[in-house]
């Protein structure tokens, strides 16, 4: 059986839709360790419930962004993981990593990337851009992590309306909800050897 380790900055909600779907056994695989990117996320406290491993790794705390991707590597290393998906993480994932972990890294987007996405694009942001632009529709995707933020190959989309009256916070649970169900998906068929990556194109075998 595969391992995966989840990398969180916040309250861990898509965290949370993984460990259901893995005890549900939607997902064919075993969550090695949560990263956390500081102590006092809510996410730590979903780990340790689910009794899985907690790692904090905080920015701050390393001379320079080399030495932090270092230590993400070698704590993902160390817990022998095949893969690693990010939910709601917001520090950049490293070259070393990257390179280590290409086609490997699954990040979750709350908007249809290529639009609204990108270096700033994170949170309420993201939807209050949405609104403030006139975008009838929105979503979330799931997809590949590479050099550039939001720019790796597009596993997963779902698409969800932009209301009239919607506040960013109506759009964002609405697209919370989206995330879920998609992230899931992704991670299931990642762990099942379902994906294949042809240049920017994503293929799901049969």
């Amino acid at each position: 059986m595969l391992k995966f380790a989840v990398m969180a900055s916040g309250g861990g909600t898509d965290f949370q839709s993984l460990i259901d779907a893995v005890k549900a056994g939607q997902i064919d695989a075993e969550i090695c360790c949560l990263i956390a990117s500081k102590p006092d996320i809510y996410a730590v406290e979903r780990a340790k419930k689910a009794g899985i491993p907690v790692e904090i790794v905080q920015k701050k705390f390393f001379g320079s962004v080399e030495a932090f991707d270092r230590a993400i590597l070698a704590t993902l290393k160390r817990y022998l993981a095949d893969f690693v998906v990010l939910a709601g993480y917001l520090n950049i994932v490293g070259p070393q990593t990257i390179s280590a972990y290409e086609n490997k890294i699954i990040n979750i987007h709350p908007a249809l990337i290529p639009s609204f996405c990108g270096m700033g694009m994170y949170g309420s942001h993201v939807h209050e851009a949405v609104i403030a632009y006139g975008a009838k529709y929105s979503g979330a995707t799931v997809h590949f992590v590479n050099e550039e933020a939001d720019a790796g190959p597009i596993i997963l989309q779902e698409v969800v309306p932009v209301l009239e009256d919607d506040t960013p916070e109506d759009l964002a649970a609405r697209v919370l909800k989206t995330e879920h169900q998609l992230l899931p998906r992704a991670v299931a068929l990642m762990a099942g050897g379902k994906l294949r990556v042809e240049g920017r194109i994503v293929k799901i075998l049969e």
